[in-house]
């Protein structure tokens, strides 16, 4: 029994000293739980030169993990398994976390530099007032493009992707809500459309496309569109700046009916660490200086006004990335369709993928 006693004894001061020298090392690397901020966002939607000046000039250690559709990040971060300090959702997904009590109130004592964004993209239906989010990037949902390869369209309409020229040609992003949506703004509905007659007929006429879709694929759409393995492809605007970056001869364009236009904003969970950190980071990406290079490297556009006098202006005079008024007047946000509707998008998308095989 004393064999056990002492056993017991040294295991329980092993652990104490493995956990000392666990936590000695990582305060030794800056480390510690109060030195650490955990970002979740997007995949390659942040210049990593950035991470590296912050943790540089605040001494605070970023891990970053990235999701790729809302639904995903609103899963894990509902769960509360891992502990985020700052995420990057979209405005739909934004209403919907702030309904669920997910995420804790931005101190605006805390970001001077919210100076900097321009006052039309703050007050916005999913977040009234930025109670709970701060401007990240914005953008729009189109079409791009070779004009080589599609014999003169322009796809100034959604309906030209029906055509029969462009059998097994377009890729379309793997994505609910820009799929169906693309159906129903093809059919004059609003792409926050719940009728479940429109709903219908969207699926039906988009599964008249299947002969064209060549396949739904994520990040390698830009790859594949860039080498010219697919003439059309449907795809967020910040993807089709990069894409174009690395094949001038295509084009970009959001088609006449109309489209998406979508906001992505810096939200702080509620199971957050460091909101310490969390507001330093927001504040640092909000410098004018530091938001230009992030909007130059990742391509999508910046809300931050004073950022944007800092770009080249063959970026900041693109019309087809920073599109005027008169095309935006036209385009929709992301309605947060709730839970029950949402799941029958994804059911509608989930039957036009199987019929698309």
């Amino acid at each position: 029994m004393k064999q056990i006693v002492r056993l017991f004894a040294s295991v329980i001061i092993a652990a104490f000293a493995l956990m000392y020298l666990t936590s000695y090392l990582n305060s030794e690397q800056g480390y510690t739980g109060g030195n650490t901020l955990t970002i979740y966002n997007w995949g390659d939607y942040i210049d990593e030169e950035l991470i590296a000046k912050f943790e540089e000039e605040t001494g605070v250690k970023v891990i970053y993990q990235t999701f790729d559709s809302n639904e995903a990040m609103l899963t894990k971060i509902a769960q509360g398994g891992t502990t985020y300090d700052i995420a990057v959702p979209s405005d739909y997904a934004i209403s919907k976390m702030r309904e669920e009590d997910l995420l804790l109130p931005i101190d605006k004592s805390k970001i001077p530099n919210l100076q900097y964004i321009d006052p039309k993209f703050m007050n916005l239906s999913f977040d009234p007032d930025n109670e709970y989010s701060v401007p990240y990037f914005w953008g729009t949902v189109g079409i791009v493009f070779n004009p080589e390869l599609v014999d003169g369209k322009t796809f100034e309409s959604w309906e030209d992707l029906w055509s029969p020229d462009l059998r097994n040609d377009i890729l379309l992003v793997d994505s609910a809500r820009e799929v169906i949506g693309m159906g129903l703004n093809s059919l004059g509905y609003s792409l926050n459309d719940t009728n479940e007659d429109h709903l219908q007929e969207a699926l039906k006429k988009l599964n008249q496309l299947t002969p064209n879709v060549k396949a739904l694929v994520g990040d390698e759409i830009k790859m594949l569109l860039a080498n010219e393995e697919a003439a059309v492809g449907l795809v967020w605007s910040g993807d089709a700046a990069e894409i174009l970056d690395e094949n001038d001869k295509l084009d970009f364009v959001v088609p006449k009916e109309g489209s998406n236009v979508w906001f992505d904003n810096m939200v702080i969970p509620k199971t957050a660490n460091n909101l310490e950190a969390a507001h330093q980071f927001i504040n640092f990406m909000l410098d004018p200086e530091n938001a230009a290079q992030n909007a130059e490297y990742v391509g999508y556009a910046t809300p931050n006004s004073e950022a944007l006098k800092l770009l080249p202006e063959d970026i900041s005079g693109d019309e087809r990335f920073y599109p005027p008024s008169e095309v935006t007047d036209k385009l929709e946000v992301y309605d947060n369709l709730g839970k029950k509707m949402l799941a029958h998008y994804n059911e509608l998308f989930l039957e036009f993928k199987m019929h698309s095989k």
